[in-house]
């Protein structure tokens, strides 16, 4: 099967009042992602998603059209479906970046290759090593005092056991807002915060320092992109467990934190690092050298959550038990893209054995919620 055909839909759907997100980033209140549709030559379509937020890894959906338009798909055509690592080699000899539109047309050829083969995605991946049915914490944006406390208490009597609180806004309000949710959800609850990189290195060091009574589990992107000695001299200093997320796009980000011992664990997944297949890759690179990964999230709606569960389900290093991720993307939305949506209930996501990624876009809603620039 060779790629003919590559289509783009540009939609934008609105996240629900109650969870809409602030953190260092800013404030997100709607999605504007990217739908791509790739057909085979033998008429097989096969869907993806381009998950994008131009403050987190500077793509738009606007530039993610332009791009897989008239760069990035005119570049495929005629590539196998089956082949990933030329799709893969073709996306990145005609563009640098661009992470999450490249990715949106990869997992598009996987969900042809699994729809053609009867099988689901994590079964191509090599077979599930763990049940798909994935437990996710719960991301609590950077709210005022007042509303971390309600929405804290609310998400521990929806049954989550891990949340994570949005912090590098403002420190001072960071540490009271950590101390607040500590306070609320009690002792057995396990409590992880999340920088996004706002923190320079002496914010950094301080506010875990004082955090220290609130046992946190897990500091995730304390300080900037890039900074791997920076990100070391937190964790020595501290002594704090370390994710890094938007420190690791590509498999050369991940052997800089290897190398620099700057992290226990390191945050993927498949928009981010630009498809499944380099997920894999970095999963099994870490691996080796004794760091585990877990999922981290851009608010994917179900295209984007369906990868994200078949790359876990399919992959041993991904230790979500041991550093719960984010898989509950299409449950903050107002709308949902797919006809038979994938079950979300509380801190559950679960995914089907249907072919493919096993999500049938519902193209009325689509072209409802169409963008028309």
């Amino acid at each position: 099967m060779k790629i003919s055909r590559v289509e783009s839909i540009p939609v934008r759907i609105p996240l629900k009042p109650e969870r809409r997100m602030i953190s260092a980033l800013g404030r997100q209140d709607v999605s504007d992602f990217l739908l791509v549709r790739v057909i085979a030559d033998n008429g097989v379509e096969g869907w993806g998603e381009a998950t994008v937020t131009p403050r987190w890894s500077g793509e738009t959906c606007r530039g993610a059209q332009a791009i897989v338009d008239t760069v990035l798909g005119p570049a495929v055509i005629g590539c196998s479906v089956n082949d990933i690592v030329e799709l893969d080699r073709r996306l990145d000899a005609v563009a640098v970046g661009n992470w999450f539109a490249k990715s949106a047309i990869e997992m598009a050829c996987w969900d042809i290759q699994g729809k053609a083969a009867g099988k689901p995605v994590y079964e191509l991946l090599g077979g599930a090593c763990r049940p798909l049915t994935i437990r996710s914490r719960f991301s609590l944006g950077a709210y005022d005092r007042e509303r971390a406390r309600r929405r804290a208490g609310e998400l521990v009597a929806a049954g989550f056991t891990t949340i994570k609180v949005k912090v590098g806004v403002n420190p001072v309000e960071d540490v009271e807002r950590v101390r607040i949710v500590r306070e609320t959800i009690g002792p057995n609850i396990a409590l992880t915060i999340d920088a996004n990189g706002g923190w320079d290195i002496e914010t950094a060091i301080r506010c875990i320092g004082e955090l220290k009574d609130c046992n946190l589990a897990l500091i995730e992107q304390p300080i900037p992109a890039g900074d791997y000695t920076g990100l070391r001299r937190v964790k020595v200093e501290t002594g704090a467990t370390i994710l890094a997320d938007e420190s690791c796009f590509d498999l050369v980000n991940a052997q800089e934190l290897i190398q620099h011992h700057c992290c226990d664990a390191i945050s993927l997944y498949p928009g981010k690092n630009g498809g499944i297949r380099k997920s894999v890759e970095i999963a099994k690179l870490a691996e080796r050298h004794g760091i585990a990964c877990s999922i981290g999230s851009n608010l994917e709606w179900d295209l984007g959550t369906a990868a994200m569960a078949h790359f876990i389900v399919s992959t041993p290093n991904m230790k979500i038990d041991l550093y719960p991720g984010d898989v509950l993307g299409p449950d903050y939305h107002e709308v949902r893209i797919a006809r038979q949506p994938i079950f979300i209930e509380g801190p559950f996501t679960t995914i089907t054995d249907r072919p493919g990624l096993g999500v049938e876009v519902d193209l009325d809603v689509v072209n409802q919620h169409r963008i028309v620039w």
